[in-house]
């Protein structure tokens, strides 16, 4: 069987944790800055975990994470 390529777009937008949790960064911080409050911008710089629902979509997607 020959190797399963990595998604180039998914290796840059998702990260598989020690535990296997998807992880992904929150949208809305590229622009339009002005009228969104410091603590709803800091909020926006942590990492979230993906849902449930796009989990195996993701993984399959990254085969060697």
């Amino acid at each position: 069987m020959p190797k399963i390529k990595t998604h180039s777009g998914a290796k840059k937008r998702f990260k598989i944790s020690k535990n296997g949790k998807v992880l992904r960064a929150h949208t809305n911080k590229r622009h339009i800055l002005n009228k969104k409050t410091t603590k709803r911008k800091r909020g926006l710089r942590k990492t979230a975990v993906t849902d449930k629902t796009n989990v195996a979509q993701v993984k399959r997607l990254l085969p060697y994470q």
